[in-house]
């Protein structure tokens, strides 16, 4: 393995998964999976797929942290805190043999969402990975690039960049040895003809929503699912689990643990590029909240982070509200807030808040609200922030945040952000004091 290479020391902070998914040694009949975050994501994203593979007697189950997810705007050109093909290949080749070394697996499987797609293809078939990956599941991959432009060329994205065109560029996409498996959407916003989503409306991509499909490998599309969902969403679970394991799913509801053990760390914004590195110093202060959204009792935890950025673990109850004060240098005061975690998880890791926008900065209260596993839809969703519809474009899903002001008098008291089913309750904090309420989405 050439380029960037990681040590084994370096390896826990970035390759994690739930507590209770860490007995030892794959059986062959529950396979040893491996999971890779999308462009500018994390490990996280993966915790509900991780809970449902649990579920179903997986254990072997593990989500990377890769350390710079952006990926650079030119790819043989560096940039601060952006990564290329190559070093994102070679950090998937050492988590891959840190994973097998692990678990003892001969064989692994590997699932990759959007961006996480081109590393496994990369080792796969490029990197003689065949050998020890036994199925390889891209969910939303733009394997045939998000547009094919003779401006930007050396764009990872490009369809004509090297890097695509290596991968590209022969009569299959796949290898023997292992099974491939794609997973698209009919509604994914980096499979458009047009080119809106990526800054040139009404310039032609020359990609339409075949282009995740793989020559050779099994394709499925999962109608009405957006970019993300076709890796996060129960349906997409279904057709991971039954490729990867060879039967039919038992259930797609998450059953609740009695008192799951959470934790994760605290990861940093680097001169406006949100990377994944440990942030030091960060004060965290972990609350479990009524239904008006203020706090019950003293904190469940306390902790000022060292250099793995870790916050916990706290053990909590899977029917308890939550807040999170995160408190990083140079960055505004967190208040994260979620509904219940029904199971244990130490990939909760969370990034500092970035700052205000213009038309944002003095008002007396922020209010966000996120969806990281999947974006925000109309007319196909119901959402609701603070009681109000925001602004949403309409057709392709395309927004994961959605944010609103609140005047003076609404400081302290109630906010819940509503996502079809799923309702999550907040408090409005002062903007003043440098603070930002957030409400996250689990589904």
């Amino acid at each position: 393995m050439s380029g960037l290479r990681i040590s084994r020391r370096a390896l826990p902070g970035l390759l994690a998964a739930p507590l209770l998914a860490r007995p030892g040694r794959a059986q062959p009949a529950s396979p040893a999976i491996l999971f890779v975050h999308g462009n500018g994501d994390h490990a996280a994203l993966w915790v509900t797929q991780i809970w449902r593979f649990q579920v179903h007697g997986v254990t072997a189950l593990r989500a990377v942290n890769m350390p710079d997810p952006l990926a650079r705007a030119n790819d043989a050109v560096p940039q601060p805190h952006r990564s290329s093909s190559t070093e994102q290949t070679d950090r998937l080749a050492a988590f891959v043999e840190a994973f097998r070394a692990e678990t003892g697996a001969a064989r692994i499987a590997l699932v990759g969402s959007s961006r996480g797609g081109y590393p496994i293809r990369d080792f796969v078939v490029h990197r003689g990975g065949s050998a020890v990956v036994s199925h390889a599941v891209l969910c939303g991959t733009p394997n045939r690039g998000v547009f094919d432009w003779e401006f930007n060329e050396g764009s990872e994205f490009n369809a004509r960049s090297p890097f695509l065109r290596r991968l590209n560029g022969g009569e299959t996409d796949v290898v023997p040895g292992t099974a491939f498996l794609t997973l698209r959407s009919d509604n994914d916003l980096f499979a458009q003809p047009d080119g809106r989503f990526v800054g040139r409306p009404g310039v032609p991509t020359g990609i339409n929503q075949d282009g995740p499909m793989l020559r050779g490998a099994t394709n499925l599309l999962l109608p009405g699912l957006d970019h993300r969902e076709v890796a996060f969403h129960p349906r997409a679970f279904a057709e991971m689990y039954r490729f990867i394991v060879g039967r039919e799913v038992e259930r797609l509801d998450i059953p609740p643990e009695e008192a799951p053990l959470l934790d994760g760390q605290i990861t940093g914004v680097e001169a406006g590029v949100q990377t994944n590195r440990p942030v030091a110093g960060a004060r965290v202060a972990v609350y479990r909240i009524d239904e008006s959204g203020q706090r019950i009792g003293p904190a469940l935890q306390e902790v000022t982070t060292g250099a793995d950025g870790r916050w916990g673990p706290v053990r909590v109850r899977p029917d308890w509200r939550l807040e999170w004060e995160v408190a990083a240098p140079g960055h505004p005061i967190l208040h994260l807030f979620r509904g219940p975690f029904p199971r244990s998880a130490d990939v909760l890791h969370i990034r500092p808040p970035l700052p205000p926008a213009e038309g944002e900065r003095g008002a007396p209260a922020l209010l966000r609200m996120m969806r990281p596993r999947g974006y925000f839809g109309t007319p196909r969703d119901l959402v609701l922030l603070d009681g109000e519809r925001p602004a949403l474009r309409e057709g392709v899903p395309s927004q994961s945040l959605v944010a609103r002001t609140l005047p003076a008098e609404r400081l302290g008291s109630r906010v819940v952000g509503l996502f079809n089913e799923e309702r999550v309750i907040g408090r409005a904090v002062p903007l003043a004091e440098g603070r930002i309420a957030v409400l996250e989405i689990l589904s």
